[in-house]
């Protein structure tokens, strides 16, 4: 996918479901400076075009992503892997059959070590300082808003990988 420099991407969407936009430039050296080699990212969006637009993103410094579109997949994906695969969470909040928060629960309620530890992040259009509460109250470690700063997702993602080792 060629995605021009410094250009942000706006992501339509149906009536009712929650806009995303990534802004920022993709490839400059802010972005050059993270590495995620090595490292294994869930990623949970139901819109498709906003998922395959993040996992582009995540895979040009690196990562290696999985994909789910409800909060329900994203739970049986983590569920599903060897404990210690991923090393990283970013959960929509707002998904059909089970949301963000109802499935940060269900990762953090797994008989697992990991499940415990895994950073999970929200990311949502909800910025307010009570939305952020709701956050960390499920059990998610940070609070992504949209539209989403790439450079800000990047920075957030390296910080939370730097305490894990």
């Amino acid at each position: 996918m060629d995605i021009p420099f410094d250009v942000p991407i706006e992501c339509p969407v149906d009536e009712g479901e929650e806009e995303a936009v990534f802004e920022g430039p993709v490839a400059t050296d802010d972005s050059l400076a993270y590495d995620f080699t090595g490292r294994r990212i869930l990623v949970a969006e139901d819109n498709d075009l906003n998922l395959e637009i993040a996992v582009e993103l995540l895979s040009m410094v690196g990562a290696q992503v999985d994909g789910a579109t409800t909060g329900l997949e994203a739970l049986r994906a983590f569920a599903d892997s060897e404990p210690g695969h991923y090393d990283i969470v970013l959960m929509d909040v707002q998904m059909p059959e089970m949301d963000g928060y109802e499935a940060t629960r269900a990762i953090r309620g797994l008989d697992r070590a990991d499940a415990k530890t895994v950073p999970i992040l929200a990311m949502t259009a909800n910025a307010f300082a009570e939305d952020e509460e709701r956050s960390r109250a499920c059990g998610m470690d940070g609070h992504l808003s949209k539209p989403l700063d790439i450079r800000l997702v990047y920075a957030t993602i390296d910080g939370f990988l730097d305490r894990r080792g």
